[in-house]
């Protein structure tokens, strides 16, 4: 059989660049919604929590539909998945345009926008590990840098949007960049090296579009089987919960201890800024010290910034517990990803990665919702501080136990 004569650019890096528009575009034009919160409280005087609504609602069908995103992934690759999708998420914000009742907010946002949601993080972060092994960490760290440099940029974009043309003209043009970067990155992907006649992390490879016989780990019966599957499926729940519940209530909470609004916001800031360093350099943790490693310092700093929340009392202690949460949170999401390529393999990657992924979407709803139950009640973010140092506890405790699933031949 004869080999193909190895190309001198991998392609992989292509593929890393367009992971990071898929998730950097995405990501960001979801994060701007807020944006455009308060032009629509003006324009119909809808209650907040009625408009929050939407958002909930469009992250639970992106966890959901993402386990059928990941299969659909697993089976025909990525450029089919993210083209359907980025219809549908284009689509869902050019007709947020046309708005005009709440009725609508649901099913453009909520739905369509869920729906479309559904692909971003998952094919993204399963088409980078089949791409990469050795620096595997790494890349997935710069994949995931794209998230927090959309969550910058695209909710900047709109507000200049809003201010020139209207909210209305705003959603329009957010559709159009949305449906160009999100389906058009989307065509730049491959499943696996082997349709390029390339290896993970480049080299030779035999003929293009040969099966890669390198793919193993288990199937989806099989984890279903497997303790281990379901430990991560805990752990991934307690992450959303943590990072959710801060990311909602850390500026109400700077607040009510006398902490001016806008400097409040600068501690959310800080986190989304430094979550960017966070998945970087955790990614180059996962290459040198392991996925399991690199979770439990995760857990550790998590640990670490909830005591530390709990007698912050200043502006400089805030942004201290920013930074130290920054990191820890831009590491979860990108240490999840490698993880489960290590332990469960990646034929069947891309849905078992959905299924985890969205045990942490359950943990991001339940989450910001039991926080403010308990703050109505005791009148007070403490007992909340400290259910966070428990659940970091508990991760910690569940990661010292993660090894790899048994793998098929």
């Amino acid at each position: 059989m004869n080999e193909e004569k190895p190309s001198r650019f991998f392609y992989g890096y292509i593929i890393v660049l367009a992971c990071f528009l898929i998730q950097g575009i995405g990501v960001g034009t979801f994060t701007a919604f807020g944006v455009f919160f308060k032009p629509l409280l003006a324009e119909f005087g809808w209650s907040r929590a009625t408009i929050s609504g939407a958002s909930s609602l469009a992250f639970l069908i992106m966890g959901f539909l993402g386990i059928l995103a990941g299969k659909l992934n697993d089976k025909f690759g990525p450029r089919i998945v993210m083209a359907v999708t980025g219809v549908f998420y284009g689509s869902g914000h050019l007709l947020l345009s046309q708005l005009s009742s709440i009725w609508q907010l649901y099913l453009f946002f909520g739905l369509l926008v869920g729906i479309g949601l559904s692909s971003i993080d998952v094919i993204p972060l399963t088409t980078t590990v089949r791409w990469f092994v050795r620096r595997r960490g790494m890349m997935t760290g710069l994949v995931k840098v794209g998230t927090g440099a959309g969550q910058l940029v695209m909710p900047l974009l709109a507000g200049i949007f809003i201010i020139d043309y209207g909210w209305h003209h705003a959603y329009i043009l957010i559709g159009i960049i949305a449906l160009m970067f999100v389906i058009g990155s989307g065509q730049l992907l491959r499943r696996d090296p082997g349709q390029m006649g390339q290896v993970p992390d480049g080299g030779r490879k035999i003929a293009t579009g040969q099966p890669d016989t390198s793919e193993g780990g288990v199937s989806l019966k099989e984890a279903l089987r497997s303790g281990q599957f379901w430990i991560v499926c805990i752990i991934s729940f307690l992450a959303g919960y943590s990072m959710l519940t801060i990311r909602v209530h850390v500026v109400p909470h700077a607040t009510d201890i006398g902490i001016e609004p806008i400097k409040a916001a600068g501690v959310l800031s800080t986190i989304g800024g430094v979550s960017m360093v966070g998945r970087l350099s955790i990614g180059i943790a996962i290459d040198r010290i392991g996925n399991r490693k690199s979770m439990i310092i995760c857990f550790m700093i998590l640990i670490a910034s909830s005591l530390w929340l709990l007698v912050a009392r200043e502006m400089w202690m805030l942004y201290l517990f920013a930074i130290l949460y920054g990191i820890a949170y831009g590491g979860f999401f990108t240490v999840i990803s490698p993880i489960v390529a290590e332990l469960f393999g990646i034929g069947s990657h891309g849905v078992l990665f959905g299924i985890i992924y969205f045990s942490l979407t359950i943990g991001a709803a339940i989450g910001p919702v039991l926080a403010g139950h308990i703050f109505d009640i005791v009148r007070s973010y403490q007992l909340v501080f400290l259910i966070l140092v428990g659940v970091g506890i508990a991760g910690l405790f569940l990661t010292l136990f993660l090894k790899p699933a048994i793998r098929k031949a």
